[in-house]
């Protein structure tokens, strides 16, 4: 339930342009505004900026692309020469209601494993890579935003999943209207396939720290003050498929809702969110069996980040059916944190804990597995076995940052199971190891060690190494090896 992340924030460029002898510190200014704004456009982390070695946050810029805002480069006064600036301010009209922003995202991922669902499966290694160029043309109020993809994947010798490889598709197409309100307020309405995070990213996120990110088909209604954010939506997940040009919306898959957020501060570094999600799923999958699900989520999160400390909590219920028949479930999370920002190497220390309920009886028709929906692709870390769905997790994490782009942690998670009549899911939410063999609760317990280096104001490096260490429950239903991983990651954003 704790994954932090809010909705993106506006990423602008407001520098002037300095003198030609003092380009080195334009370079480090640029570095710092970009890194600024990708921690106020994934995170509520914007008291203070540092890079993270988290997969799920963007190093630069924003992860989606279609929230960043370039219009201040319109205004020669605000920008600082650096050579990305002609590609994200191409007027075509003189009073600037028609301009053109362009970008790109270059990534390739490696990841290597040995003893993958502790043994019960071979030895993996691999590697994805994407291309995902953008265009993003503003009319007056009207804009259209379009980024395809194109996605590879090497060394597999298994078959390739939808978060391996799509081929050549599109990746977002859609177009935006914003309509103005009385009060300072203001409408928009966005109607085709983009990615969607709403608040934590714990129910509906974008999939990014895989190979193919999730997209959406849909339409969303945000309304937008200067206090509140009030968004309602309608979507259906896009089923990635191997080929070219042949993603299509899901059939079987639908999500519906509203997602209200409270700024309890002008810098919306606070803020309470409220949200109800619809789901239908006609194909289900849990342990206690297969059948059509409508699950309805109620919600409610509060963040907060003051520069030193940052939290972050959230509880869920989730009511509907399964099968035929009534089920129950809910979650709670929390993470809070601590910046030592003057301290040498500025070291940073967080606690995360969530507990998602499992099913207490298999034999009853009732269900008590939490649906969790479209959660991130990374949820506990690059290695992630197990997913958000009767489970409890305790995760303490460290970092240090030896230099203003380089940025070091360690991690260790413990896993337990909630309920000892459910089994455990992975991430996509398909049954890992059934419950129905073992009294066991403990899980395993994880290490990793990443490290991240912004090495340019457009490339991101990042590398880390992860151990699973199975526990009773591993060992009472099959296989019960050391899951290793390592992985390496170049990506190149402007």
């Amino acid at each position: 339930m704790s994954k932090l992340a809010t909705r993106p924030h506006e990423v602008r460029t407001v520098s002037r342009r300095p003198p030609s002898d003092d380009r080195d510190r334009c370079k480090i200014r640029l570095l710092t505004r970009l890194i600024s704004g990708a921690a106020a456009s994934a995170s509520p982390f914007v008291a203070y900026a540092q890079v993270s070695t988290d997969l799920e946050r963007a190093p630069t810029l924003t992860i989606e692309r279609y929230s960043e805002d370039w219009s201040d480069l319109a205004d020669p006064g605000n920008r600082t020469g650096h050579w990305t600036e002609p590609f994200k301010y191409i007027p075509f009209s003189d009073d600037d209601a028609v301009y053109l922003t362009i970008g790109l995202e270059a990534r390739s991922r490696y990841e290597s494993y040995e003893n993958v669902n502790w043994g019960s499966s071979p030895n993996d290694d691999f590697a994805w890579h994407r291309l995902m160029p953008y265009a993003d043309l503003h009319i007056g109020n009207v804009r259209f935003f379009a980024q395809p993809i194109l996605s590879v994947i090497s060394g597999a010798d298994r078959p390739k999943r939808p978060v391996d490889t799509t081929g050549t598709d599109m990746l977002q197409a859609f177009v935006d209207v914003d309509l103005a309100l009385p009060g300072d307020a203001s409408l928009r309405l966005s109607a085709g396939r983009k990615l969607v995070s709403l608040g934590s990213g714990r129910f509906i996120d974008r999939r990014y720290g895989t190979g193919v990110p999730l997209p959406f088909d849909g339409f969303e209604a945000i309304v937008t003050g200067k206090s509140r954010r009030v968004t309602g939506f309608y979507l259906q997940p896009v089923d990635t498929r191997q080929g070219d040009f042949n993603d299509r919306r899901s059939r079987d898959k639908a999500v519906w809702g509203v997602y209200a957020t409270q700024w309890l501060d002008a810098k919306h570094a606070h803020g309470i969110d409220l949200y109800y999600i619809g789901l239908r799923d006609r194909n289900a999958v849990f342990d206690q069996g297969a059948g059509s699900q409508l699950a309805h989520t109620f919600g409610t999160r509060i963040f907060g980040d003051d520069g030193d400390w940052y939290w972050n909590a959230e509880a869920a219920l989730q009511r509907g059916t399964f099968a035929g028949h009534r089920s129950s479930a809910w979650g709670v999370g929390a993470e809070t944190g601590y910046r030592f920002r003057n301290a040498q190497l500025r070291p940073e220390i967080a606690l995360t804990a969530d507990v998602v309920s499992g099913d207490d009886d298999p034999n009853d028709a009732k269900l008590g597995t939490l649906n969790a929906l479209f959660p991130n692709g990374k949820y506990f870390g690059a290695l992630s076995p197990i997913g958000p769905r009767n489970l409890i997790h305790l995760r303490p994490s460290t970092a240090i940052h030896p230099h203003k782009t380089l940025a070091l942690s360690l991690t260790g998670v413990a896993y337990w199971r909630q309920s000892l009549g459910d089994g455990i899911y992975a991430i996509s939410g398909l049954l890992a190891r059934s419950g129905g063999e073992s009294d066991a609760r403990f899980i395993g317990k994880q290490i990793e060690i990443a490290t991240s280096w912004q090495a340019t104001p457009e490339l991101n490096l990042t590398a880390s190494l992860s151990a699973f260490d199975p526990g009773p429950f591993i060992r009472d239903t099959g296989p019960a090896r050391t899951i290793k991983m390592a992985g390496a990651q170049g990506t190149f954003r402007f």
